[in-house]
């Protein structure tokens, strides 16, 4: 696999649409905080590694609103292996005017947009959601 993160975004997108509680994935540190952020943020109800063979997991509980429709309308991968984004404190991005996140890996570690503005770090944008 060449894109951990964007094969993480794609199946969190496809377990909402058929309305799954959880989804597992391969664990890494970085999907375990994206999942951290993303569960601070509102997106998912709550996240958990798991052993399963020897291997560890990552579950990730999905959140939907009252009309069945998934908390996550959107998932947007910026910086990719063949083309990395990265952008400074004074022009991290915002997403859909504000009402969205993105993630970014600083040298403080993975953060949202929010606390990096407010730490004054930039870094690479690994993703949007909204």
């Amino acid at each position: 696999m060449t894109d951990p993160i964007a094969d993480m975004l794609i199946r969190i997108k496809n377990a909402q649409r058929i309305r799954a509680e959880n989804v597992d994935l391969p664990h890494s540190v970085i999907k375990e905080s994206i999942a951290k952020i993303m569960v601070e943020e509102g997106y998912l109800a709550k996240y958990g590694s798991l052993k399963r063979m020897d291997k560890k997991f990552l579950r990730l509980a999905l959140k939907y609103r009252q009309d069945n429709k998934g908390v996550v309308v959107g998932l947007k991968r910026i910086s990719r292996p063949g083309r990395r984004v990265f952008a400074d404190s004074h022009s991290l991005p915002r997403v859909q005017a504000g009402f969205g996140t993105a993630i970014l890996s600083t040298s403080r570690g993975v953060m949202s947009d929010e606390s990096a503005r407010s730490q004054k770090v930039g870094g690479e944008v690994l993703c949007h959601i909204w």
